[in-house]
């Protein structure tokens, strides 16, 4: 599988990739972080991945075939915490970039799988996003809401769009903030 994550972070789309099983011939990464890159690029992480840098400077035709597209845009500006610019913001404006580099890839493999995270939002906010993602798949998606706590110790609701039949819902682990805390530091980290 050729796989391009859009605003990337640390790769956390390729340890699940690898935590699924799921064999990756190439992984692209666009971020502009210098430090998740890093920890990326690190020995025992993902030394591989093919850095892109800026999504502004992406072009599928620098790539070719693609067969998953993964994106979690900013979400600053579209989050209830933030400032309410939406998706006319600086930062979560940048979800208009996933979407042209979708329709890119699009054109070369219509097949191409799409998977979009972000906050729960404003309504008018999720049309909007809905309707984009749509029109650049030729296909409805709607948003699909899910408390990261399933998996995580995080509170955190979040809104998926992918355009496959259905997405299995994890088991919820149950997990609580005592289960994640560290009870001691490695010297390494000081």
């Amino acid at each position: 599988m050729i796989v391009l994550s859009l605003f990337d972070g640390m790769s956390a789309t390729q340890q699940a990739l690898k935590e699924l099983g799921v064999p990756v011939t190439r992984y692209y990464a666009s971020e502009i972080d210098k430090y998740a890159i890093q920890i990326t690029q690190k020995p025992g992480n993902f030394p591989d991945t093919i850095q892109l840098g800026d999504v502004c400077n992406v072009s599928i035709a620098d790539i070719g075939h693609v067969d998953l597209i993964v994106a979690g845009s900013p979400c600053q500006d579209l989050s209830f915490a933030g400032k309410g610019k939406g998706l006319d913001g600086e930062r979560s404006g940048l979800f208009f970039e996933a979407i042209r580099i979708i329709k890119e890839a699009k054109a070369i493999n219509p097949n191409v799988k799409v998977l979009i995270e972000n906050v729960r939002m404003k309504q008018e906010h999720m049309d909007t996003m809905s309707d984009a993602l749509s029109d650049a798949l030729g296909e409805r998606v709607t948003p699909h809401l899910m408390n990261s706590s399933v998996r995580s110790a995080q509170n955190r609701w979040r809104l998926y769009w992918y355009n496959w039949e259905t997405i299995e819902e994890p088991e919820d682990r149950g997990l609580v903030l005592k289960d994640i805390l560290e009870t001691t530091v490695d010297d390494k980290y000081l």
